[in-house]
């Protein structure tokens, strides 16, 4: 949804000075008599880190109120600020790539997003970047690196894809070139004919049809010029996708695309490690590393010591630090800000696993969870499901987010009742966006589970 690669810097939410705060005492230190690049050192507490890291995601504070419906440009924001959008197709509550933006926006029309992906000219292309993602197009053009080297980053099936169907492919091209945008599933019918696809790979059971339109789409010879209504990418060529402005320009050199990426990344952590930096794009190797060096030598990230983090950190010269973070909101398990699990967990003190490959009796907080942020606190654990012929958002768990250890900074006055008051408002929030007409608390056979569950089901009734 952005017109460039990089967000717009974030104004300050307290009217006064903070001292403190590191973003406007790195910001201002940055610019010398010379414009030379300065790199001072600093620190900053855990709940320092994690408000710097809740505003550089835009969910420190509250959403702000509106008068009307959401529209194009708040959406914008929200891409510009976090750099991708992270797509998988699990619909238990809503698809992923839904989710960022209703925890910042609030209730928004979902076709703004189809709009913006699926009609020229696109504010957003797909393409594999943290993994399948939603990205600006100018941020398409800065992974040709990555296309170009599908071999050291695809995987088996896309890779053997022109030693193992090598007439297919220019067989296929050609098919979209003449008639695109097409399916995987209309590919399909026209060179394979009904017969049956391979099942002997659970989860990748792709016809040759599929595994050479994933081999020219992550390549980028063909890109997804929308999604239907089953969600199935719609394939064109991929000149016909890209902005024609986008295409026109120079493809950046590969050391210059990676600096780039990392600037997006380092803009939407505001604090990171170089494990967490690299990560965001997937990026890997010594070139990535002689980028963060890079972006050190130039001022863009600036050396940091975060208390109780053991390994080189850096923070955004242009990070801010609120002086408290009162936000509200429901994550997606593929929100930005939780994606990284080893990050979340040092931030937050709080381990999260997806579970929904773990065997039922096995699950620890249930099917398809997501994180309650209250405050700089990631307060509950709850396992949603919209059951939309019954026009319902169940919760089958509702869980207290237990740290992992102390975590210095959170909130020691949020009593359970307190963050059952709050979640329930946020859920009665997310209900009606999904255009449900109730939330009701129990699993499948109507039993509450989790200790937060009872207080959750009392809020709600209160509500």
């Amino acid at each position: 949804m952005a017109t460039s690669t990089d967000a717009a810097p974030v104004p300050a939410q307290d009217s006064a000075p903070a001292p403190a705060a590191p973003g406007r005492r790195l910001a201002a230190a940055r610019r010398g008599p010379t414009g030379s690049a300065h790199r001072p050192s600093g620190s900053l507490s855990l709940s320092q880190a994690r408000r710097v890291a809740l505003r550089a995601q835009g969910l420190d504070r509250p959403r702000a109120e509106r008068t009307g419906p959401a529209t194009m440009r708040q959406l914008q924001q929200v891409v510009d600020r976090l750099g991708l959008l992270q797509i998988d197709s699990v619909n238990v509550v809503a698809r992923a790539h839904l989710v960022p933006t209703f925890s910042r926006v609030g209730p928004y029309d979902t076709a703004l997003l189809d709009r913006a992906a699926g009609r020229a000219p696109r504010r957003l292309v797909e393409t594999w970047a943290h993994e399948a993602s939603y990205v600006p197009p100018e941020t398409y053009a800065l992974l040709g690196w990555r296309r170009r080297a599908y071999l050291t980053y695809a995987w088996g099936s896309i890779k053997d894809v022109p030693l193992d169907h090598s007439p297919l492919v220019e067989d296929v091209l050609a098919m979209i070139a003449a008639d695109g945008p097409l399916t995987a599933s209309e590919v399909h019918a026209r060179v394979e004919g009904p017969a049956p696809r391979d099942r002997t790979e659970w989860g990748w059971n792709w016809t040759a049809a599929k595994r050479v339109l994933e081999y020219l789409f992550f390549t980028g010879q063909v890109a997804s010029a929308r999604r239907n209504a089953q969600f199935e990418r719609c394939y064109d060529l991929t000149d016909r996708v890209l902005p024609p402005e986008v295409l026109a320009a120079p493809e950046p050199d590969d050391d210059e695309a990676v600096r780039a990426l990392l600037r997006i990344a380092a803009r939407a952590h505001g604090v990171a490690s170089e494990r967490c930096l690299l990560d965001y794009f997937r990026i890997r190797g010594p070139r990535a590393r002689a980028a963060v060096r890079d972006l050190v030598e130039e001022g863009t990230l600036v050396p940091v010591r975060v208390a109780g983090w053991d390994r080189p950190t850096y923070l955004h010269a242009d990070a801010d630090l609120p002086r408290r973070a009162t936000g509200r909101a429901l994550l997606s398990p593929f929100d930005p800000l939780v994606f990284e699990r080893r990050r979340l967990e040092e931030l937050f003190g709080l381990r999260y696993r997806i579970e929904i490959y773990v065997p039922e009796a096995q699950r620890v907080h249930g099917y398809y969870v997501l994180p309650f942020l209250r405050g700089e606190r990631l307060a509950a654990l709850v396992d949603l499901k919209a059951d939309r012929r019954a026009g319902l958002l169940r919760v089958h768990a509702a869980h207290p987010a237990e740290p992992a250890g102390a975590v210095p900074g959170a909130d020691p006055d949020a009593s359970p009742g307190a963050v059952a008051e709050d979640l329930a408002a946020e859920l009665r929030l997310l209900a009606a966006w999904l255009g449900l007409d109730d939330v009701v608390v129990g699993d499948r056979d109507g039993t509450p589970r989790g200790t937060l569950a009872p207080v959750l089901a009392g809020a709600l009734a209160a509500g």
